[in-house]
């Protein structure tokens, strides 16, 4: 199960609220009732996320994505100018740079996340073309072997 900000925030919040009524009513400490109230809003969590349909089963066909390795990148580029690049070859739905942990600079090769119909099109018309001053190598990118070894910033 992701987490995100706001989940971490109501999951938190529960478990307080559990361990708030755990201590009033049953006399026990407060950090014992804390942790049954953190399992509880855990437990809970889980079967709710188990019957949650998977978004990608809702959604159109016509609008699945695709995730284009966009490497050989000007170091000057920005998002927004890949974007606008990407743009001209169809529906652009996010753009990650990746970045140098250390000093922050680019790193010259980012991701590109666009519908899956205009992905193929995108990939011919900008491989091997030149794009300020370099020349572009953009490919379907792999899935990660292992998401904890990734690299992001």
């Amino acid at each position: 199960m992701k987490s995100n900000n706001q989940t971490t925030i109501t999951v938190i919040a529960i478990a307080i609220i559990g361990a708030l009524i755990f201590s009033m009513f049953s006399g026990t400490p407060p950090a014992i009732s804390f942790a049954l109230g953190a399992m509880l809003t855990g437990l809970a969590l889980h079967f709710m996320q188990e019957n949650k349909t998977p978004i990608l089963d809702e959604l159109d066909p016509s609008q699945s994505s695709k995730t284009l390795y966009v490497g050989n990148l000007p170091y000057r580029a920005n998002e927004s100018d890949v974007k606008n690049l990407f743009a001209e070859h169809g529906d652009v739905f996010a753009v990650r740079l990746m970045k140098d942990k250390r000093t922050g600079k680019r790193r010259g090769f980012g991701f590109v996340v666009m519908n899956s119909q205009d992905a193929e099109n995108a990939i011919d018309q900008l491989n091997n073309q030149e794009y300020g001053q370099r020349t572009l190598k953009v490919r379907e990118a792999n899935e990660p072997k292992n998401a904890d070894s990734l690299d992001l910033e």
